[in-house]
């Protein structure tokens, strides 16, 4: 076994290298779909999958990292150290749940310090039947020129028109009004695109190939950004469904956990969103039940992950932005989304197994088919 911090990379070219290697020496099967552009030194890019166990395994387990690009140091983090996790890949063996992992979802992001796609896409907002009409997030529309204005940093009228924004309406509406989703303006900010990404193309096809033996399907799906620092939030990633809730209360709720949380209730750090990515879940595996969570760990507080973004929406706009300053910018968006420290490192990976033991238990105490 490695170390909780030696999963961790600096980079997406060397958090590929990792994963790859470490599955490989695992024996895992590996199957890599290659992006159509490169990274941002030039390197391959691709969403890379391992599956840890028989391919016609009746119960799976889904670890996903980099479903938003930048988010992607920690979730690879996670998953190399479970390739290298011996007792983990022994559990779930035992428990007869084999594990799909994965990797960079949104490769491009990853590599290029973005949280969106090369198409300005949040993938976890792209999930939707582009034939019927697309939701409306007029809240969004009055604050799209505030979030993006002429210059960066933004002058103080900017500033304060913000915080008149926020005193008015309440921080809660207002990450709201930004973050749920919106269809009307492709350069903005939590873009949900006008036609499915390569990466939702991408994702249904491994679900096609990989999953479709399994009769009970569980989906961690890692993300940062919101919430106390190195705090793991366990929110639910399913269908607004009592079943579903009261099976990913039962499996995630104990042991000390933190609770499982939820967007329908408004328990949840994370705003009501439209488009969720596991919604394919339901479309590419219609015969399974499923159970998921979006692993969703703190790293500085909101108001400076929103500011990242916004910055990094700006330099899209204006590339002829000086380098200090394009710098300085891509270095904010990785600090919003990943703590470079040891100790943010050990919280993250002790959490993320406990998930996942929680998630193979589960599984294992899910009916068969024949026994229901």
């Amino acid at each position: 076994m490695i170390s909780p911090q030696q999963g961790f990379s600096p980079d997406y070219a060397r958090a590929r290298v990792q994963f790859l290697e470490a599955a490989a020496t695992a024996g895992m099967a590996i199957r890599s779909h290659n992006h159509p552009l490169k990274g941002k030194a030039g390197e391959t890019l691709a969403m890379d999958v391992a599956l840890d166990g028989p391919a016609d395994a009746e119960r799976l387990l889904i670890v996903s990292s980099a479903c938003h690009g930048a988010e992607g140091f920690c979730g690879s983090g996670v998953q190399v150290f479970a390739a290298h996790d011996e007792a983990w890949r022994q559990h779930a063996k035992d428990a007869g749940v084999a594990v799909l992992y994965i990797h960079a979802l949104n490769p491009y992001g990853f590599s290029h310090l973005r949280r969106v796609t090369h198409e300005n896409v949040d993938i976890n907002r792209n999930f939707l039947d582009f034939s019927q009409p697309l939701p409306v997030n007029e809240a969004y529309a009055e604050i799209q020129a505030l979030l993006l204005p002429a210059t960066w940093p933004p002058t103080a009228d900017n500033e304060a028109a913000v915080q008149a924004y926020i005193a008015e309406h309440g921080m809660t509406r207002y990450q709201a009004a930004v973050s749920q989703g919106q269809y009307a303006y492709p350069d903005g900010i939590f873009f949900g695109g006008s036609e499915p990404s390569w990466s939702n193309i991408t994702l249904r096809r491994v679900l096609q190939e990989q999953a479709q033996a399994a009769r009970h399907i569980a989906w961690i799906d890692v993300h940062t950004g919101l919430g106390p620092s190195g705090l793991g939030e366990r929110i639910f990633a399913c269908r607004d469904d009592a079943a579903a809730m009261q099976r990913a209360k039962a499996w995630w709720g104990g042991g000390g956990a933190t609770p499982v949380t939820s967007i329908y209730d408004g328990s949840s750090n994370s705003a009501f969103l439209t488009g969720m990515m596991w919604g394919a879940i339901y479309e590419e595996c219609p015969e399974a039940q499923y159970t998921g969570i979006a692993m969703e760990y703190g790293t500085v507080p909101f108001a400076e992950v929103l500011q990242a973004l916004r910055a990094d929406h700006w330099l899209q706009l204006h590339p002829e932005a000086p380098e200090a300053l394009q710098a300085s910018i891509h270095q904010g968006v990785r600090d919003a989304f990943y703590v470079d420290t040891d100790a943010w490192r050990a919280q993250i990976v002790v959490q993320a197994r406990q998930a996942m033991y929680q998630a193979v238990d589960g599984l294992a105490k899910s009916a068969t088919p024949a026994e229901l």
